[in-house]
């Protein structure tokens, strides 16, 4: 009887291998390891609405300073309907401090929609709502529905760099890093995966002094192979902040100040503000921003604030007075407003020299 021939082995897929071995020791490190956070569920899915809420605000915000804001806005309205039904100023109120004010704005309008619509089970269902760009809605479509969506963002884009040892410098190499994370996603434990990721970057690949020796994937990063996994992601040079000046007007009666609504379009959009000039790349002399004030008395310089925002550093000259006001607005506590005015407050607060 003839020799039966012997039959080839089957074809070893190496990147299956390799991708499923990278997410069996992640998610094992994140099962013990993992971050407890306060709108996380371990063994299930998270209601849509505190996944929502949080990553609106985490959006280039930490998570220490989001904890205690997710914790109030939770207690003053515990669901979206209660979150679409506030008045807005109220929402604008309760973000005061936190930053980067659209999100607040935003926060509210997408409320009232998914008050009416209900909530989107699908990464572009989520994209078509104000405030939620491509990162916050795949992060909300595989936390909060198991989709199993790319979730990227800064933490997940180093993680990718180091890894792979990708010279690209950023951003050119934001798709590039996309796509890599992209290939290690499946349909298993998305949310999971995504958070996992997450939590890798911001707890063990951190920015500085990231602690190889604790991470799962050190065997396998090609960055710490060649003994540099901090030198990536590679930037390339940033161009110089710009600069603008204005000038702040603060009245004061006992702890109060003179509150102004700003408009909504542009920087701090409807929140509450001190009255300011505008804001330019000029500076004014004392006597032109005086001639700018919201009422006519003796205004008397008492400092600088100075506060820096994602794309311009600012300088606001602040003038104190005792006046009455005039137009619109109110007198409001001064923890209520954002921190630059919270900052010009502060030194309308002392009694410096006149200008």
């Amino acid at each position: 009887m003839p020799a039966r021939a012997r039959q080839p082995a089957p074809a070893v897929d190496k990147h299956a291998a390799t991708r499923d071995n990278l997410r069996k020791s992640l998610l094992s490190w994140y099962d013990k390891s993992g971050r407890a956070l306060p709108w996380r569920v371990r063994g299930g899915r998270a209601a849509p609405y505190r996944v929502w809420l949080s990553e609106v605000m985490l959006q280039q915000t930490t998570v220490a300073a989001v904890a205690p804001y997710f914790a109030r806005f939770l207690e003053l309205w515990p669901d979206v309907t209660a979150l679409a039904a506030a008045p807005r100023e109220a929402v604008l109120a309760a973000w005061a401090g936190l930053g980067y004010y659209s999100r607040a704005r935003n926060l509210h309008a997408a409320a009232q929609k998914l008050a009416a619509e209900g909530f989107p089970e699908t990464e572009a269902g989520w994209r078509a709502l104000p405030g939620v760009g491509p990162y916050t809605a795949a992060a909300i479509a595989a936390i909060a529905f198991d989709e199993p969506a790319n979730v990227v963002d800064g933490n997940v884009e180093r993680v990718m760099a180091r890894l792979h040892a990708v010279e690209a410098p950023l951003p050119g190499a934001k798709a590039d890093l996309k796509a890599l994370a992209g290939a290690l996603v499946t349909a298993e434990r998305p949310g999971d995966w995504a958070q996992a990721l997450m939590d890798l970057g911001a707890t063990v690949c951190t920015p500085r002094a990231p602690k190889c020796s604790a991470c799962p994937w050190a065997q396998s990063c090609a960055g710490a192979a060649l003994g540099a996994a901090e030198s990536f992601p590679r930037k390339a040079a940033k161009a110089e902040r710009p600069h603008r000046y204005g000038a702040a007007f603060v009245l004061r009666r006992g702890a109060q100040v003179w509150c102004v609504r700003r408009p909504d379009k542009g920087l701090l959009g409807g929140m509450a503000g001190l009255p300011t000039t505008a804001w330019n790349s000029a500076r004014l002399s004392p006597a032109q921003a005086k001639a700018q004030a919201p009422v006519s008395a003796h205004w008397r310089k008492c400092g600088e604030a100075r506060h820096v925002f994602t794309h311009f550093a600012l300088t606001l000259d602040v003038f104190v007075a005792e006046a009455a006001p005039e137009g619109e607005g109110w007198w409001g506590d001064v923890t209520a407003l954002p921190t630059v005015f919270k900052k010009a407050a502060a030194l309308g607060s002392e009694d410096e020299r006149d200008v």
